[in-house]
């Protein structure tokens, strides 16, 4: 009796992806706590507020972009706090260093929760308990999504949301 795969058969027929997308770091672990080096620095916060090294693999058929968000879901606002966003990263890109914010040659940094563009590290306010830091990398199929850089992160997060193949998360935390 042979035995067939019927997986990508079914993932074809529904219009997923067999191989989903990954997202990875030299600088952050799933579910682990990070470094000081990617705490903000400013409001009690005194860290490098340097960005993490990501880099992602696997990537959907029918991207022609990429975005980068950073998301901490914990924060004491009822509606999260968002610590960067970056738009129209270019397909041939497939990673970006440490401390790629604001020195960057790809992709747009939108305003995040801290009022400006670019990384905004971790900052939980102490005693808070521990936060998760979503990293995602959102596979997109438009090559430039026109938003402007002084956009809402919401308006980001929910036109993301909007036109999305596949994303891949890394959740790392941090406690003070």
């Amino acid at each position: 009796m042979k035995i067939i795969n019927l997986l990508p058969i079914m993932a074809a027929f529904i219009g997923i992806s067999a191989s989903a997308m990954e997202i990875s770091s030299q600088d952050i672990k799933e579910g682990q706590l990070m470094g000081k080096t990617f705490e903000y620095s400013g409001m009690g916060c005194n860290g490098a507020n340097l960005s993490p090294q990501l880099s992602w693999t696997k990537v959907p058929p029918g991207t022609k972009s990429f975005a980068i968000t950073a998301y901490d879901p914990d924060a004491p606002t009822g509606s999260g706090w968002w610590h960067w966003t970056v738009l129209n990263i270019p397909v041939s890109t497939l990673s970006l260093p440490q401390g790629a914010s604001g020195k960057a040659s790809v992709g747009l940094e939108t305003r995040t929760d801290f009022g400006k563009p670019g990384f905004g590290g971790a900052c939980p306010p102490k005693g808070d308990g521990m936060h998760r830091y979503q990293f995602t990398v959102w596979a997109l199929p438009k090559a430039k999504i026109d938003l402007p850089a002084d956009i809402s992160p919401a308006v980001v997060g929910f036109t993301l949301n909007s036109m999305v193949i596949e994303k891949a998360v890394l959740t790392a935390t941090y406690v003070r």
